[in-house]
């Protein structure tokens, strides 16, 4: 059963919320993760998430002892799919495999209702969002979208354009069974070592910079090192880096590539080929 899910991290336990005490604890750990003020709008509304819970779409809690930690939710999509559309965990709970436990528990509640694949968006830009979802789940890239929410008004977004790489998580393993966590799917995501670098050519370096439109079988293409920082210190030099990889990595998966890793130095990998 879901609810019985590895406790696994030291005193982390994860189970499906349900009840309006529950979900309002939801609401305000998520406005707290995206630094939400008055007037801004929160990552899920509440009443969202109420009707959510009530009609059968997932809402996951990690909790610290008796201390909401971590939020995922998401709804039943086309194909016989979830998509998960927010997840957060609280400042203090990050680095204790909350965000692992989250996405294991959500893939064992798609599996108990024959469900295929999750999917869901994030800014590409984000490194610690990109090694986690392509190398440690081993999610596949499918898609680059071009400013896919509109304007958001919150602490994180507010004032940068909402390009998103969309990912696709299968639910099965091609191995058999249903693994959690970073033990992830087939072959989405590849270590992140930086001797997979060698032989590619570059389209963004490492200042921002595009420098190829990428005609090699190989390509690389980096990422700021703190881009939220940027967003708050430097916003044109963020807004340099949203317009790099909206033209070189976007141009690249258009034109026939796919993202084949992510390394511990910010370089998204690409190669000539079909997602499959």
């Amino acid at each position: 059963m879901v609810e019985l899910l590895a406790s696994a991290a030291a005193g982390v336990s994860i189970r499906s919320l349900r009840g309006t005490p529950g979900l309002q604890a939801a609401d305000r750990l998520l406005r707290r993760v995206w630094n939400i003020q008055p007037g801004e709008d929160p990552p899920m509304a509440l009443d969202v998430m109420c009707a959510l819970a009530h009609t059968g779409g997932y809402i996951g809690g990690a909790y610290l002892g008796d201390r909401l930690a971590g939020v995922s939710a998401g709804w039943l999509a086309a194909g016989g799919t979830l998509h998960s559309h927010v997840a957060g965990v609280a400042p203090e709970a990050q680095g204790r495999g909350v965000g692992n436990l989250l996405k294991a528990h959500q893939r064992e509640w798609a599996a108990e209702r024959g469900l295929t694949a999750i999917s869901w968006t994030f800014d590409p830009l984000v490194r610690r969002n990109a090694y986690f979802n392509l190398v440690k789940l081993r999610a596949f890239a499918v898609d680059y979208l071009p400013d896919f929410y509109g304007p958001m008004s919150d602490g994180i977004n507010d004032g940068d354009v909402s390009d998103r790489l969309l990912v696709r998580w299968p639910v099965v393993p091609a191995s058999g069974g249903v693994s959690g966590g970073a033990s992830g799917g087939a072959s989405g995501g590849v270590s992140g070592g930086d001797e997979l670098l060698a032989g590619s050519e570059v389209i963004v370096d490492e200042a921002g910079a595009v420098l190829s439109a990428g005609n090699a079988p190989l390509l690389r293409c980096a990422t700021p090192a703190d881009v939220e920082g940027l967003r708050r210190d430097d916003p044109a030099a963020a807004r340099r880096w949203r317009a790099a990889l909206g033209t070189a990595l976007s141009g690249a998966l258009t034109g026939g590539y796919r993202i084949t890793g992510f390394t511990r130095s910010g370089w998204y990998l690409l190669a000539r080929g079909d997602v499959s």
